[in-house]
């Protein structure tokens, strides 16, 4: 069974720093992409930043120079360090993987169930 996994969210204060992780496991033939979108309580989910297994990244504008985004296609891992981090930055975080699953030969998005990031003093 394919899934994947957050980890490293937390309480920190603005201005600190905070880095997520994400693991797709499972029986994967292929990884086309992997990314991070936040939901708000209130709000819609958004994209955050996203990565082709070819390296090339997407930001929101809003996270633009605070966060990088990096992925390890060998391992199927999927990191996010946020500096200068800011209340607005409260949020689930959640990753998904584009990928094509091994059994089938199905391509699709997974996501996990989220990792909770909370900006406050």
């Amino acid at each position: 069974q394919v899934q994947v996994v957050e980890s490293g969210g937390g309480l920190v204060e603005p201005g600190g720093s905070l880095r997520l992780s994400c693991v797709a496991s499972g029986g994967i033939r292929d990884m086309y992409a992997m990314g991070w979108h936040r939901q708000a309580p209130g709000k819609e989910l958004e994209l955050v930043a996203n990565i082709s297994v070819g390296g090339a990244a997407n930001y929101a504008d809003g996270v633009k120079g605070r966060f990088t985004i990096v992925m390890d296609n060998a391992k199927r891992t999927l990191s996010l360090q946020m500096n200068s981090l800011k209340p607005e930055d409260t949020a689930l975080y959640r990753c998904y993987a584009d990928l094509r699953v091994l059994e089938t030969w199905s391509r699709g998005e997974i996501w996990g169930r989220g990792t909770q990031v909370t900006v406050s003093s």
